[in-house]
């Protein structure tokens, strides 16, 4: 696997898998997924920031945030705003993240009619850079389908690309 190179696959139709390897120390790519100064300039697609990112990074703590369309280009998407509230499960420094991922509103309430999904980041340390790997657990194969058909996997990559791109700057 080349660097950059973002590789997906779908497990048991239900289980999206995503793996990526990012020129940096794994301590350093850890950090990006714990501080709220970094993820704020890199969570989200091309042309979406985050103007609300409010994190208690600790098992069973939460990490609420806001996603908005800054960019006049997307046309109907401009000014939208995504909101998101994560559950954290389970931390272990710098090897890995276990958290429940929901769609919420501005308040912090959990949308049940859109799918939530468990996730697993694994920080892999490959001496000087990091394989991050991300298994996205949905509860059945068509709640994994509707977020594909919203572009979910468009949209990792574009972040994951703005990831790569902090880490440049920062490192």
């Amino acid at each position: 696997m080349s660097i950059n190179e973002l590789k997906s696959r779908v497990e048991n139709d239900q289980v999206l898998v995503l793996e990526r390897i990012f020129d940096a120390p794994r301590d350093l790519v850890f950090k990006m997924f714990k501080e709220p100064e970094h993820l704020m300039h890199w969570w989200g697609p091309i042309g979406w920031e985050l103007p609300v990112c409010h994190i208690d990074f600790r098992p069973g703590g939460t990490w609420h945030f806001c996603m908005k369309c800054m960019d006049r280009n997307q046309g109907e998407y401009y000014g939208m705003e995504s909101w998101g509230k994560v559950v954290y499960k389970d931390i272990i420094e710098p090897e890995m993240i276990i958290y429940t991922d929901y769609f919420s509103d501005a308040d912090g309430n959990i949308d049940e009619n859109m799918p939530s999904s468990e996730i697993t980041l694994e920080f892999i340390d490959l001496g000087g850079k990091t394989k991050l790997v991300n298994r996205a657990e949905y509860v059945s194969a068509e709640a994994l389908k509707s977020v594909m058909d919203m572009g979910m996997l468009q949209g990792i990559t574009e972040t994951w690309n703005r990831l790569e791109e902090h880490l440049n700057e920062v490192k």
